[in-house]
């Protein structure tokens, strides 16, 4: 009963100390974030494409996946800022299955979380050092954000986690833009609670240590769907919501009113293949309505190198083990739309 210490950790300044982000990609990294932060602000009218597999298993397939995402960035940089997903840690609805590479570097062993703290590292600053991008991962545990703060442009907090007092603290100490989702019931006002709270400053127990944060301006909202009481999944990427979010938006003084559209999870009830159609409708409505063209600064794309998923051990390369993703295919020809409907 109760807890079993197993391993005590190092510090994270200790492993950034050891798997250091070499100098030439910290300028790569400063560069990027100041483009990105652009966006966020509304000083860059380019919009920002947030996308990736569903969890990052392998780092040959996420660094094969990321090299084709950077060809296509260099075509349409004047239109869009690709962010990759290598997303490492999963939550899980009902706390079984692959929690990410964080737990397990080799999802067919035991967990090992030094060892996926170490991967994790390694490669982001693979893809880093390949294609010059740097990637967006989610923030599931707070207390880790310091062994990833030097190499990450970009932090979702998932649908799971957006009510969680320490999640929101931990984003008001950040300074790259942070998306909180709406929570699986949908409700908005509890993601702009979110949104408010990240932006503000706070005192709180970080790590052991009593903090203080100023706040992040660059916290913004992410619709990615909903849940209704029997379960079934209820779209929130429509005209109609994202007349709604702006309107709830003027309500209180937000810094920099943003929103991304996350095109799968309950927006596609999972449906891989209507994220198309879906990012499709959502730049439509950005044509029609100049208050929504300033509101919405992206999409969030689960995709990868073979469409669909797979079970763990079955070894297709390039191929989610968690949710299924667009193939890549799929994927290249909506960048381009995406380029061209901006």
């Amino acid at each position: 009963m109760g807890f079993e210490f197993e391993k005590h950790l190092p510090a994270p300044e200790q492993i950034r100390t050891e798997f250091p982000l070499p100098p030439e990609l910290v300028k790569i990294k400063e560069e990027r974030d100041k483009e990105i932060r652009k966006i966020i602000t509304g000083e860059s009218k380019r919009m920002l494409a947030i996308i990736g597999p569903c969890s990052a298993d392998n780092e040959e397939a996420v660094c094969d996946y990321v090299c084709r995402v950077a060809r296509v960035q260099e075509e349409i940089k004047d239109k869009v800022i690709i962010i990759p997903r290598i997303y490492t840690n999963k939550p899980r609805t009902t706390g079984e299955g692959y929690k990410g590479m964080l737990h397990q570097p080799d999802p067919e062993k035991k967990p090992d979380l030094l060892a996926g703290l170490i991967a994790i590292r390694k490669m982001h600053i693979r893809a880093m050092k390949e294609t010059g991008l740097t990637a967006a991962d989610e923030m599931l545990y707070p207390e880790n954000w310091r062994y990833f703060m030097d190499i990450l442009s970009y932090v979702a907090i998932g649908a799971r986690s957006v009510e969680n007092q320490q999640h929101r603290l931990t984003v008001s100490g950040m300074d790259v833009p942070a998306g909180m989702k709406n929570p699986t019931s949908g409700d908005f006002s509890v993601m702009l609670n979110s949104v408010q709270a990240a932006q503000s400053g706070h005192s709180f127990i970080y790590r052991g240590w009593a903090v203080h944060t100023d706040g992040n301006p660059l916290a913004h909202t992410v619709l990615r769907g909903a849940v209704n009481k029997h379960g079934q999944c209820q779209p929130n990427y429509h005209y109609e919501d994202l007349v709604r979010l702006h309107e709830m938006y003027q309500l209180k003084n937000y810094q920099n009113p943003a929103v991304i559209v996350d095109a799968n999870h309950s927006n596609s009830n999972k449906q891989f293949k209507e994220q198309i159609r879906i990012v499709k409708e959502v730049l439509h409505s950005r044509r029609h309505s100049a208050d929504i063209e300033k509101l919405v600064k992206g999409m969030m794309i689960e995709s990868y190198i073979e469409e669909g998923c797979q079970p763990v051990g079955e070894h297709v390369y390039g191929k989610s083990i968690t949710d299924p993703c667009l193939g890549w295919e799929d994927s290249r020809k909506l960048l381009y739309t995406i380029a061209e409907m901006a």
